[in-house]
């Protein structure tokens, strides 16, 4: 015995319901992503711009959604009331609203485009009542280098700045492509070798932002990951006094052996640096990252700064 048109009905509007619980558990869960919880202006600034692209692209997804439900209801096999017109070829009265709807939502999402490439753009300083902390920093296999060149020190894969201050970062790479991302302060940006590229962020707060690598790079590119730890302006200040005190000097000959390939470096400092060191990268006056060598460089060296 076939089915009844009631059950029929009951089935599709149960997994309709799931589908709807589905896909808002999903949306949910992305709410609590690194992305959607920004710690800082520029982050906040992004999460803005994703949220009004969504609610733009809603206005067209949603009605198109809504209206093929309807559609199929309508011009289901039971209903008599529906019109069959099979020698319809034109309306302008559809033309219409197919193309105009359409035409909307890309003038505006061109518009929010437009408006925020300049207004988060990268190089852009960012105000604030303190100057912007200085950081230079460097991609390597694999791992990242951040030089304070006002403070004289440097460190690897760990990145310490004051909270509530600006942050000026000079951007390049010892050799392969590289790209920089912390997800919760904003500002994804390439480094490319014999360039710099600037970038300005800010953490609104204290607190320790994940920080990595966006773009493969080889063996070890999974383990090109780095916190990024805001303190207060005094802790900063201390950190930087303590950072002068122990540690390698960060010269052109370490920097060559820190430029092999290694894998699960761990977190050191330098407690000084070279005159002109990243100059000096960024104009190739030092050799590039080596690349692969015998052992194909595949393994830790947690003493790398001792």
């Amino acid at each position: 015995m076939p089915p009844l048109a009631g059950d029929r009905s009951g089935r599709f509007l149960r997994r309709t319901a799931l589908g709807a619980w589905l896909t808002l558990a999903t949306l949910l869960e992305g709410c609590r992503s690194e992305l959607m919880n920004p710690q800082g202006p520029v982050g906040s600034d992004e999460k803005t711009i994703l949220l009004n692209a969504l609610g733009v692209m809603l206005v067209i997804v949603v009605p198109t959604i809504l209206a093929t439900l309807l559609f199929a209801w309508w011009f289901r096999a039971s209903n008599k009331r529906a019109r069959y017109r099979p020698t319809f070829a034109y309306s302008g009265r559809i033309e219409l609203v197919t193309w105009s709807i359409p035409i909307l939502v890309v003038l505006f999402l061109g518009g929010l485009t437009w408006v925020s490439s300049h207004t988060l753009d990268p190089a852009q300083p960012l105000s604030g009542k303190t100057p912007a902390v200085n950081v230079q920093v460097v991609s390597l296999d694999w791992k990242w280098l951040f030089i304070y060149p006002d403070q004289g020190v440097a460190s690897v894969n760990a990145l310490v700045v004051p909270a509530g201050a600006p942050i000026h970062l000079a951007l390049t790479s010892s050799g392969v492509m590289n790209t920089f991302f912390v997800p919760q302060l904003g500002g994804m940006v390439y480094t490319m070798n014999g360039m710099a590229e600037d970038l300005y962020l800010q953490a609104d707060h204290p607190g320790v932002f994940a920080g990595r690598s966006a773009h493969f790079s080889g063996d070890g590119f999974s383990d090109m990951h780095f916190d990024v730890r805001a303190v207060t302006a005094a802790a900063f200040a201390a950190w930087a006094e303590q950072t002068r005190r122990a540690g390698p000097v960060l010269d052109a000959a370490s920097y060559a052996t820190l430029a092999k390939q290694t894998r699960n470096v761990t977190p050191f400092t330098y407690r000084d640096v070279g005159p002109d060191l990243f100059e000096q990268i960024v104009e190739r006056r030092l050799a590039p990252g080596p690349g692969p060598g015998p052992d194909r460089a595949g393994q830790a060296q947690p003493g790398l700064g001792s």
